[in-house]
């Protein structure tokens, strides 16, 4: 009797352990049969997607066909308001996606630092702060209100957007010394882990490329020969037809005057730095160049990017040529005004090194100073004890 019941006993375990396995397997099939069911509809929803897509794309919308285009619609995407002025310059709003935001993010991140080293108990200068933040604002200002939307359009008021964006702004950004807050603020790698952010900016600041471009002669040339460069080939009649060459070419002025101005009035490190002389004499070699240029658009007698100013044929620039000597003279004079804030920036950089200087060699005197009376005052103490 009891072999019969243990027999009976492991054959109720084995159909338990074969309806246990039944159930497994059949979990295990539907899993994969959702899984499949999943991978089933978002292969459908994607083509779904890219069929309405193409759709979007080969189809015109019936409100614009309807519509006559203009050399507006094509090459600006909007319609001025009118001719520009003081109020129309400071209130059509267009803001930029990319750049404006870029500089949004950048002045946030810039406030997290110097946060960041507040609550550690480090002092951050508060100049630094206010010109970093404006060379942000004067971007954000710049790509995003009626300035880059009537220079997209008018050379004159392009050219006033390219000496902000070129000679001013990267000014105050450099002044902000982002590098260096961002090497006190960033957290060091641990241990043999992987480099972070800290590790990686030190690197580039570092690397042989920063080194060759923040040479002073390549600083000089690549600031000086990119104003020809666009303006006086056809790279600049080729992108002012789009947004992405106007948002290249804020690109390249930015990064372009952020490298010339680093090299003279640089704080963070990386640049090899000249005497400030040699820096304030970097500063005016400029200015005859940009002179020049000024007097070259002037004096031209053909139209630089002419064949897209000529399709939109804005109604209140009736003299393209003058309008390109308005730009040309504004290239002259404002060219002028960022130098008197980098000499000012030079001057107090050089007597905050002689006064540091100063106080070195003070410092070190007194030592000296003191170093030699106790010597003397321990040989006249021992003279007085060999005459007794």
């Amino acid at each position: 009797t009891d072999d019969a019941d243990t027999d009976n006993a492991d054959t109720d375990d084995a159909d338990t352990d074969e309806a246990a396995a039944d159930g497994t397997d059949t979990a295990d099939a539907g899993a994969d049969d959702a899984g499949r069911r999943m991978v089933t509809a978002g292969a459908v929803l994607m083509l779904a997607a890219v069929a309405c897509w193409t759709v979007m794309d080969t189809r015109v919308a019936p409100g614009l066909l309807a519509h006559k285009f203009t050399g507006w619609d094509v090459f600006l995407g909007y319609e001025l308001p009118g001719p520009p002025t003081t109020w129309t310059l400071a209130t059509f709003w267009r803001p930029d996606l990319l750049i404006g935001v870029a500089a949004v993010v950048a002045a946030i991140l810039y406030l997290f630092g110097v946060r960041r080293l507040r609550c550690r108990g480090d002092e951050w200068p508060v100049g630094r702060t206010i010109s970093w933040v404006l060379g942000c604002l004067v971007v954000v200002v710049v790509t995003g209100s009626g300035v880059r939307a009537y220079g997209s359009a008018m050379f004159s008021v392009h050219m006033a957007e390219h000496m902000a964006l070129n000679m001013f702004a990267p000014v105050l950004l450099v002044l902000g010394a982002p590098a260096t807050l961002a090497l006190r603020a960033l957290p060091a790698a641990h241990g043999d882990g992987p480099p972070g952010p800290r590790e990686w900016l030190l690197r580039v600041l570092h690397s042989k490329v920063t080194a060759v471009l923040s040479n002073p002669i390549v600083a000089l040339v690549v600031f000086v020969l990119s104003l020809y460069v666009v303006y006086f080939t056809g790279i600049f009649g080729t992108l002012t037809r789009y947004h992405w060459g106007h948002v290249l070419l804020t690109v390249h002025f930015i990064i372009v005057g952020y490298l010339f101005y680093w090299v003279i009035i640089g704080i963070d490190p990386g640049p090899r730095r000249i005497p400030f002389l040699a820096r304030i004499g970097l500063l005016f070699a400029v200015m005859p160049f940009h002179a020049f240029f000024g007097i070259a658009l002037m004096t031209m007698s053909t139209v630089v990017g002419d064949k897209f100013y000529s399709e939109l044929m804005l109604p209140w620039v009736t003299d393209r040529l003058h309008d390109q000597w308005l730009g040309g003279a504004i290239a002259w004079g404002a060219s002028e005004v960022p130098v008197v804030l980098v000499v000012v920036a030079i001057v107090a950089q050089w007597a905050k090194v002689d006064r540091r200087e100063a106080n070195r060699g003070d410092r070190h005197a007194d030592t000296y100073e003191d170093t030699e009376l106790d010597s003397y005052n321990a040989m006249l103490e021992e003279l007085s004890k060999s005459r007794r």
